[in-house]
């Protein structure tokens, strides 16, 4: 995958953080959700679970793991037994509708994550899948609508992916501006994200702002997470700026590293705009 949501069209080095990353599996994975306590009422806790609800989390647990391993189908069986055993399980449809996603059914999905809501309005996690799903959709709008009601709920944990993805989707939908205020909020929650890192740096380049994307770039690549798309976009920059020698370091790391990429052949022909 391009690091860019516009140009997801080749396996990078990201490839396999990409999705998960823009995904909401936390309360999915924990089997959290579903129970929420107010000032009057004794917490909730595990042992207060009726039978069929721990019997739906370790279903859930096994469809999360299939469902990372990229064995849609098995998990998908395991969901709908699930939802079988608690049909008021609203973590339970939120994977549901990531599931129909990957099988690109949109129809299903929408309404999975809206049978979730129903449950569950103030789930983060559905909010921001439900917001990519319309992002997939060009529904822009309504994407964004739904990124911002995740944002802003005070007990989210997940508020720097919800950024990214944000701002990711408004790249697709050619808002620049936008997209690079939302980079940059994750970028100050999570700076070492690499997918957040590239594409900030993506538009701060495409904008002329060099000294910017060059202070991105540069931690980006003076990290592990450097890939070949990285590598070559820090190339660009600073060739723009006139540092032969920045480029001739980076071009070394492509060489040594990626000998028969696409980037290294750019390079060596010069072509600083493909």
């Amino acid at each position: 995958m391009r690091m860019i949501a516009s140009q997801l069209t080749r396996p990078s080095l990201y490839a396999a953080l990409f999705f998960l990353a823009l995904l909401g599996l936390t309360a999915c994975a924990s089997g959290g959700g579903g129970y929420e306590a107010s000032s009057s009422i004794e917490p909730v806790t595990d042992s207060d679970e009726p039978e069929a609800r721990k019997r739906a989390k370790i279903r859930m647990q096994l469809a999360v793991g299939y469902f990372e391993q990229g064995q849609t189908t098995i998990a998908l069986d395991e969901i709908k037994q699930a939802l079988v055993t608690d049909p008021g399980f609203a973590d339970a449809f939120n994977l549901r509708g990531l599931i129909y996603m990957r099988l690109n059914d949109m129809r299903l999905a929408d309404d999975s994550f809206r049978r979730a809501m129903s449950l569950n309005p103030n789930d983060a996690n559905v909010l921001h899948n439900y917001g990519w799903m319309l992002c997939q959709q060009s529904r822009y709008t309504e994407s964004v609508q739904a990124f911002s009601r995740a944002i802003a709920n005070p007990t989210y944990g997940g508020r720097a992916k919800t950024w990214m993805t944000q701002g990711l989707c408004q790249v697709r939908a050619g808002q620049s501006v936008e997209a690079e205020h939302s980079l940059a909020k994750s970028y100050e929650l999570d700076a070492g994200n690499p997918i957040t890192g590239y594409n900030l740096t993506l538009l701060l380049f495409q904008r002329g702002d060099l000294s910017r994307a060059q202070f991105y770039i540069r931690r980006l690549n003076n990290s592990e997470l450097a890939n070949v798309e990285s590598l070559w976009l820090g190339i660009k920059v600073e060739q723009r700026l006139g540092n032969a020698e920045a480029v001739e370091q980076l071009a070394g790391q492509l060489r040594k590293r990626y000998p028969n990429s696409r980037e290294l052949s750019s390079f060596e022909r010069s072509a600083f705009n493909e």
